[in-house]
């Protein structure tokens, strides 16, 4: 059996939007010809929940029709499972879709979840939440945060762009350790399991989904004026070569700070403490893609 879980809202969707995304999900499983259930998230969260009577009724394939938050919740829920993770693409970023090269079409993408061959590739914890993109503290945390408590209708790419710039502004950095060493200001850490944040924006290039470990990414602060004018880096993949910017495979680390640190696992806000462990769990996911993680 499938279950295809759908966020109505994702993208800034509309209601007429929201209804289209549901036949659309409902033809293709009719033409497939196998059994299957279409649902609707109401709240955060709901996804996770959903995703858990699917892998316990045994489902073959779960669906995530969304943004990154709605893959995180149903990932989350089939990690360790036999239940294989289809991608339908509506969100902002839709990091983990476009890694795996998913067609951005709902009714290709829709076709790829249903035919392609299941492939193991690797996931993050930090403080024990799950990610399968990237997760980290810093300014990318920060912007998550006013990404959530934003009230703009549509909340696409071009809020979040909205939201960054203006952050950039304000956004003051706190000093960090890492593993017990010296304490520095630093713009961003983020442990990536994949290449980019999402659109293109690549924070650890070399990052792949399938091999064991984390790409570590320390962005030190040398002043904001230099932290601007590398930014473009993120977009043509060179991102390592900006002053202060160190990238470290890791397979564990512990980063640590004077205050409680927002984090953010997949884009979605979270509050952590002081500490903030971070570890790599190879090959916990099954996913359906047809393109090389």
């Amino acid at each position: 059996m499938i279950s295809i879980i759908i966020n109505p809202v994702a993208g800034g969707a509309t209601p007429d939007e929201a209804r289209a995304r549901v036949e659309l999900a409902r033809a293709v499983l009719e033409r497939h010809g196998e059994p299957g259930e279409v649902s609707l998230t109401t709240q955060r969260g709901h996804a996770v929940d959903l995703a858990a009577v699917a892998v316990a009724r045994g489902d073959r394939l779960v669906v995530s029709w969304g943004g990154d938050g709605t893959v995180n919740e149903v990932a989350s829920s089939l990690v360790g499972t036999r239940s294989v993770l289809g991608l339908v693409p509506s969100g902002s970023g839709n990091g983990l879709a476009r890694e795996l090269r998913i067609p951005q079409a709902p009714a290709a993408a829709l076709r790829e979840a249903i035919s392609a061959a299941p492939r193991r590739i690797d996931a993050g914890r930090m403080a024990d939440r799950w990610f399968f993109s990237v997760a980290g503290v810093g300014f990318d945390a920060h912007v998550a945060a006013a990404f959530d408590r934003d009230g703009s209708a549509r909340r696409g790419l071009s809020t979040y762009v909205r939201l960054t710039v203006k952050a950039l502004w304000s956004y003051a950095p706190a000093r960090y350790t890492i593993d017990g060493g010296a304490s520095f200001p630093a713009f961003l850490v983020t442990a990536a399991n994949s290449a980019q944040f999402g659109n293109g924006i690549r924070i650890a290039p070399e990052a792949r989904l399938d091999d064991g470990r984390l790409d570590l990414v320390v962005f030190e602060e040398r002043s904001r004026l230099s932290t601007l004018l590398n930014m473009p880096r993120l977009v043509t993949g060179s991102v390592a070569r900006a002053p202060g910017v160190t990238i470290r495979s890791i397979t564990e680390a512990v980063i640590e700070c004077d205050a409680p640190m927002p984090f953010h696992v997949d884009g979605e806000p979270r509050q952590g403490g002081s500490r903030i462990d971070v570890r790599v769990v190879p090959q916990a996911l099954l996913v359906a893609a047809g393109g090389r993680p």
